[in-house]
């Protein structure tokens, strides 16, 4: 095992299982985990609610990178719940003094070190605990630059916190040093899967979900006549994309820079042309976000069809992009 680092990364599920990779020996950079563990997607799900507004997800589920990489690259990685709070936090005591470090599932909320403008209740965010001094853990907060603590009263409360995607003390680790990584046969798997994900004829899912959104905007004064709802559900759609992990555009950048280093790695033309085309893709999230933005603070000219417009095109542009690696 490897002295451990702190990595400071743009997503918490990702960051961390990066981190526990090179801790373990096996460097794998962030945009690498997304990519292998195939974590892109789109989802809009009216049948889900968050605070009443629509679920909308520009990523696989969360976990869905931790045990996306378990399965592609065959991890010892063992996972633990518990009913009681106290043993759960033996638990993690146990393996930390075995000098190993430890993933958990937390409650963003109930994590004192989050500034008060940046808590909110959502339990699956993941973070590593590589060390405990006294009654103080040492964390490894991905989504922070520098390295955080937390007691342990207060990080009880973050890992057995209740609600939507209680984590019930949920924590992982490595207990066998993995193997080396078969980037030539796990790569196009991987792209593979994702592509069939965002191309599946399913109406709310991929880019039929995407343009199921933009069809909605064009339609929203009609669904929704209350301005002030319509701009509650713009910042929504706004909030999941940019704020919620890294969101849409930032997921999109991400899986570029991981289309990159897999060009390198095998020497692709075909990939790193998809590198680039994916970059522009998330410069039309970028984009339909800032028009959003400025359309709901009154900034610009208040036009559904032109956002849903701007949203067609994420969908049209995307959707090169999946077509080109289908035929990796």
């Amino acid at each position: 095992m490897n002295k451990f680092q702190h990595q400071h990364t743009a997503h918490c599920e990702t960051g961390v299982m990066s981190s526990m990779l090179d801790y373990h020996g096996v460097q794998i950079s962030e945009p690498m985990a997304l990519g292998l563990s195939s974590s892109i997607a789109f989802a809009y799900l009216p049948f889900i609610k968050l605070n009443g507004l629509p679920l909308i997800a520009y990523r696989m589920p969360p976990r869905s990178v931790i045990k996306g990489l378990k399965k592609r690259l065959k991890l010892n990685l063992d996972y633990e719940r518990f009913t009681d709070p106290k043993k759960g936090m033996i638990a993690l005591d146990k393996q930390l003094d075995a000098g190993n470090i430890v993933g958990l599932q937390t409650s963003v909320y109930w994590l004192p070190y989050f500034p008060d403008d940046m808590r909110f209740h959502f339990n699956a965010h993941n973070l590593l605990v590589y060390a405990k001094k006294n009654n103080t853990y040492l964390i490894s907060d991905p989504v922070f630059e520098k390295p955080v603590s937390c007691s342990t009263d207060e990080l009880q409360k973050a890992r057995f916190s209740r609600g939507a995607l209680a984590p019930k003390g949920m924590m992982y680790f490595i207990d066998k040093p993995p193997k080396p990584v078969n980037y030539t046969k796990l790569i196009p798997l991987s792209i593979k899967s994702s592509a069939r994900s965002l191309t599946a004829p399913i109406p709310i899912i991929g880019i039929r979900g995407i343009r199921f959104l933009a069809n909605k905007l064009a339609r929203l004064d009609r669904t929704m006549p209350d301005k002030k709802q319509q701009i509650l559900f713009l910042g929504h759609i706004i909030r999941m994309q940019e704020e919620i992990g890294t969101g849409g555009a930032g997921f999109r950048y991400m899986y570029a820079s991981f289309l990159q280093e897999s060009a390198t790695l095998m020497n692709n033309k075909l990939l790193e042309d998809a590198s680039n085309m994916m970059t522009d893709v998330g410069d039309h999230w970028r984009n339909f976000a800032l028009h959003t933005v400025k359309m709901c603070k009154n900034r610009s000219h208040y036009d559904l069809r032109e956002l849903s417009k701007l949203l067609h095109k994420c969908a049209s542009e995307e959707l090169k992009v999946w077509k080109l690696l289908k035929k990796i």
